[in-house]
């Protein structure tokens, strides 16, 4: 593997490593196996939330690598940059054959290609290579080969094929109860500088979903929940339905309790900006329900 694949400014020390690793529940694997890898993801899957509740009150927190997975470590989840920033580096420290990519999310079967919307990672153990993702919100439970094939991971189908914008790459296609349609990445290793523009795109346009509202999403092997603004969706093998979050008690307790974000990354003040600024986006949201 090349270094660079990886690369921060600074590497994770032996407490960092031990801290994430409390975090997800595991111990340290004696050897990068195939095993090993499924059970990392797995457990990052399960107990670290994809959510943008930094950005979403106006202070973005950075994607290098380092940075976020002492972030994880500490009670925090992420988005795409920062959770598989932190997992490509814990897996990288472990001893496993990690490679990011530049990659794009889409909404529609038209769009295609790398648009840097998005970091995904791709591990070899043995002779397989598995795309590891835990930047997809409603995504992938256990990695999936690069293999062509349909795979059912719980709820959802997900289909797997070399990617014909990305010659090299791969493409992998969500169900379509998900809450996106594709994403497919080219096949060089990219950097830990490639995504910095788009990131602060992301995180600070007024345009961007992610400043717009606040999104909250963790998955098991069979149920998926997603928290968007004070509308929780649930999604099991029996189908999907939604309630509102209508008090903060409610609101806070599916945060902490369901989405496992560590109380203390939020403050007294936090709690209660997060929980207006929560308000206002349902409000304006009910608006253009009933316009």
């Amino acid at each position: 593997m090349t270094t660079h694949q990886v690369a921060t400014h600074a590497q994770p020390t032996g407490s960092d490593i031990a801290g994430y690793l409390r975090r997800l529940g595991l111990e340290r694997p004696q050897q990068p196996t195939a095993e090993a890898l499924f059970a990392l993801h797995r457990a990052q899957i399960e107990r670290v939330a994809y959510e943008n509740i930094d950005t979403y009150l106006g202070r973005p927190a950075g994607i290098d690598a380092l940075l976020s997975l002492r972030r994880v470590a500490a009670g925090h989840g992420g988005y795409c940059y920062q959770a598989n920033g932190a997992l490509g580096l814990l897996l990288h420290t472990l001893g496993f054959d990690v490679t990011r990519h530049y990659a794009g999310v889409h909404g529609t079967p038209e769009t295609e290609g790398a648009r840097g919307n998005h970091l995904a990672l791709t591990v070899r153990t043995g002779d397989q290579e598995w795309l590891v993702d835990a930047g997809l919100g409603d995504g992938i439970h256990e990695p999936l080969p690069l293999l062509t094939g349909t795979y059912r991971q719980g709820p959802f189908t997900f289909r797997m094929a070399p990617s014909t914008a990305e010659p090299g790459g791969w493409r992998f296609q969500h169900d379509p109860a998900g809450g996106f349609h594709h994403m497919e990445y080219a096949p060089a290793p990219t950097g830990p500088t490639a995504f910095d523009d788009e990131h602060t795109r992301l995180t600070t346009s007024p345009e961007s979903g992610y400043v717009k509202a606040p999104v909250v999403a963790r998955r098991d092997a069979t149920t998926i929940d997603v928290l968007r603004g004070r509308i929780l969706r649930h999604t099991d093998a029996d189908g999907t339905s939604e309630h509102e979050l209508a008090t903060p008690a409610a609101w806070f307790e599916a945060l902490h309790d369901l989405f496992h974000i560590a109380p203390a990354t939020l403050t007294d003040d936090d709690r209660t900006e997060l929980w207006a600024r929560v308000t206002r986006s349902h409000e304006a949201w009910l608006a253009t329900r009933t316009s």
